[in-house]
This record gives C-alpha cells, structure tokens and sequence, in this order.
C-alpha cells in the first residue's frame, strides 16, 4: 500500500467520523427541537379549550358559549384535532366529529395501558402526537355533582406527525447527500494534495536509483519549498557528499599509498639485484646492506604510519594515562635530539612559572613532538631556532613549536593535516618525506583530546600549536607509532 493510500485512508476515516458523528448529532437535536414545538402548540392548545370549562365546587361544566369561544374545525389549523369528554370516554365536543372520536377511543387506551410514550398514537397508518389535560374540583360536596355538571373533564388534543417526520427526512437526506459530496471532494483533493506533496520523494527515489556505485556526483532533486522533503533532500545531498568526498580521499590515499610502498620497494630490489650481478668485495656488500637498510625502514615507517591512519576511531580502545609536567618531560624529550645535526638549534621557552600538567600517554605524544620538531627542522635553515613553547589558557593547556624557515602557502594550508600531501615547493626545494607526518600528529592529538592547528606566513615561519584539556582521566587512542614521516 502507498503511503498516499495510507494518509488518503487515514484523513477520509477521520473526516467521515467527524461528519457522521455532527449529522447524528444535528439530527437528533432538530428532531427534539420539531418535537419540542409540536408538544409547546399542542399544550396551547390545550389551555385554550380549558378557557372553555369552568369548574365549580360541585363540577365542572363546557360551555365554550357562554364564555364567547368558538371551537370550529379550523379553530387551531387544519392539523390540530381536539376532544373534550368525561373521564368515563363519553365525547362531548370534538374537532371533526367521526376522526376525532376514533382519535379518542385511540388515544383513551393508550393512556390507559400505560403505553411507553402514550403521547405518539398509531391512528389510520398515520402517526400523531397528544397531550390531554384533566379538570376537576378539588373535592365534590357531599350532595354530589350539580345538574349539567361532570365530575371531571379531559381535553385530549392532537396532530399528526408526518410534517416533522418530513422535515426530519429532509434533514437526514440533505445531512447524507453533503456527507457523501464533501467525502468525494475530499477523497479526490487529498489524493491529489498527498501526489503533489510527495512528488519530491519520488524524483528522489528515482534518482536515487540511477545513481552507481562508482559515480558519486549525482545528486538528488531538492524543491524551493523549503519544506521537511527540502531539507531531507538537502541532508541526502550532504551526505553524498561526505561520502563522495570520503571515497576520493579513499582513492587518493590508495594511490599515494602504492607510491610510497613502491618507491623503496623498488630501491630494495634494485640494490640487491646489482650486488648479485657480481662477486664483489665485503665493503661493497656493506654499502648496499646499508642501503637496503635504510630503505627498509623507510619502508617501515610508511607501513606503520598507513596502519595508524587506517585503524578506524570505533576500533580504538582507552589507555591508561599519567599526569605529566611537560615544563619537566619536554626538556627531557630535546634531549633525545642531541645527536640531530641541528640539535644547537632546539630551544624550549616556558611562558609560566611552575608545573604544566596533562594527561598523556607518553610515548605516543613524544612521537607528536618529534613529528613537529622534524617537519620544522626540515622546513628551516640550519642555524635558526625552533622554539617549543607551553603554557596555560583556562582549562586547558597548550604545546607550541615555532621556526623561522619558509612558511606556508596559503593556498595549502588547508591541505596540511591531509595524509599525502606535500607542497609544491617543498618538492620543487627535494625535501624528503612522504607527507604523513603532520596527518598522524593530528589524529594523536585528537586521539588525547585535543586539538592541533598552524598559523604560517610565507617566508616568516610557521607555529604549530596543540591544545589540550588540563589533568585529566582516560583518554580515547587507537595506537602507538613508531618513529613518524613528516609532511608539508
């Protein structure tokens, strides 16, 4: 079933119950209403023919004439019909005599069986609604009831029903008929309404289909109404575009990948390949296990840095930290680099007095250092500083490493964090590297909690700056790395 049959359902139920539920209820409330009106001029009536009786102590007598009222047939309408008799049934004065005394014989044993509504009478086929009043004295005199007077008199008055009834079955067809023409516009303007306002989940659906595997750049339609379907389309489209966004990186770094296997790879091979052409001296062996040695690790390098990268944030496990006083452990960690060339050139300059505390774990943020001091001592002149600075802000503390050497395009500072990535003119100067350096800092920094960003001019330098939270518990990580590549 469509959800168009299913909203179209849904909405004609609910209106088809809300008008059958108003129609009963209108015709239930104009049928006691017609009602109401017949019994109101049949009570009229009825004290208009009791003006015509006057009831002494010892009776009560007719006498319409000496009270100059006149009683004709057509006294209250051709509807009406009137009887006065005794309580014994004996008819002293009537509307049209023969009806109205089979009207009386009817509505006698009506009121007399104690009939359940003995004021709707079945009389010729034909329904009629009564009301009768009864006048009597109080108490009769211990003589008895006077010459020409009656114990008691009881006017019984009725008319005929069918005109209600008519106009109830006016109502109720009139009440049917708009029921049944406001069901069918309905029907057909929500069919209509559901088709219009799902159009766009069907040209999404159909583009939807037509889209491949291998082809991300289609997107799908999204209307200017600005309504929930616009912004789910909107969605879709965003999400199609992470996702192509996520399978060109996935591409890129598959391509770049088999690069930076194969170069040393290839060196690898090729090395031992010469030295196996002919019998050489050991010195000779020396020099290409050497070689060879070098390229396997920089092949081990890359190895691990792509398994760093590739290890997804669902897999990644917590490990334990320890609070650490960098303005103590990264002193500690230059020392490390007293056998660097350029080791003269590492300066750490504290902002604060006092300990500097983190939670790290150390050997995985000391590879974050050492990926920056590199990338820095590579990117700058022999004999400028790189400056490693600390210090607080807030709640959070904050590791900064500065040089002096060539900077950063603008146009690629967007790029750097990126696994691969290498500027141009840092190919065009020969630097090394493979350009995996910055992109594995950056996932340790956000594997600790924080954060890692640069500000480069051009030919002034760069300053890379990693935020942390203070002290604090666990923190997410995925892996340790061994020694890491770095990048621009």
């Amino acid at each position: 079933m469509t959800l168009t049959t299913r909203l179209s359902r849904f909405f004609l139920t609910t209106l088809a119950v809300v008008l059958v539920a108003f129609s009963a209820t209108l015709y239930l409330l104009a049928d006691r209403h017609l009602n109401r009106q017949l019994d109101d001029r049949l009570e009229s009536a009825a004290r208009t023919l009791s003006a015509g009786i006057e009831v002494e102590p010892d009776g009560v007598e007719w006498e319409p004439a000496g009270r100059s009222l006149a009683f004709g047939p057509s006294s209250f309408g051709n509807e009406i019909r009137w009887v006065v008799s005794t309580d014994s049934g004996h008819a002293i004065d009537q509307s049209t005599p023969a009806e109205s005394y089979e009207l009386l014989s009817v509505s006698e044993e009506a009121f007399r069986t104690g009939h359940r509504n003995p004021r709707r009478l079945d009389h010729s086929g034909t329904a009629w609604q009564a009301t009768r009043v009864r006048l009597a004295p109080e108490t009769l005199p211990p003589a008895g009831v006077g010459k020409g007077k009656h114990s008691a008199l009881v006017i019984t008055v009725a008319s005929p029903l069918a005109r209600v009834r008519s106009t109830l079955q006016t109502l109720a067809a009139t009440l049917f008929g708009l029921t049944a023409a406001v069901l069918a516009i309905a029907f057909f303007a929500c069919r209509w309404m559901c088709r219009r306002a799902l159009t766009p989940v069907v040209e999404m659906a159909d583009a939807s289909r037509a889209m491949g595997a291998a082809d991300l750049s289609k997107r799908l339609p999204v209307s200017s109404s600005g309504d929930e379907l616009a912004d789910l389309g909107r969605a879709f489209n965003d999400l199609l575009d992470r996702l192509g966004e996520a399978y060109t990186r996935e591409s890129q770094f598959a391509g770049e990948a088999s690069h930076q296997l194969r170069t040393p790879l290839a060196a690898l091979i090729g090395q031992v390949e010469v030295a196996l052409r002919r019998e050489r001296p050991s010195e000779d062996y020396r020099k290409v296990l050497e070689v060879v040695l070098g390229q396997a690790g920089r092949l081990q390098r890359v190895v691990e840095a792509l398994l760093f990268l590739a290890r997804s944030e669902s897999e990644a496990g917590r490990i334990a930290v320890e609070s650490i006083d960098l303005a103590a452990w990264i002193p500690d960690r230059l020392r490390e680099w007293n056998q660097h060339p350029r080791a003269a050139d590492l300066v750490f300059e504290p902002t604060s007095d006092g300990p500097v505390c983190a939670g790290l774990q150390v050997d995985l943020f000391g590879e974050l250092l050492d990926a920056l001091l590199e990338n820095a001592l590579k990117y700058s002149p022999s004999g400028s500083q790189v400056v490693v600075r600390i210090g607080r802000e807030d709640s959070a503390v904050w590791i900064e490493v500065e040089d002096s050497g060539c900077g950063i395009a603008e146009v690629d500072q967007p790029h750097i964090f990126r696994p691969f990535f290498r500027s141009d003119s840092g190919r065009k100067q020969g630097i090394p590297g493979a350009g995996l350096g910055l992109s594995v800092a950056a996932r340790i920094a956000a594997a600790h909690g924080g954060t890692i960003d640069a500000v480069s001019e051009p030919g002034a330098g760069s300053r890379f700056r990693i935020r942390l939270s203070g002290l604090g518990a666990q923190i997410q990580c995925t892996s340790s790395v061994p020694a890491l590549l770095c990048n621009r």
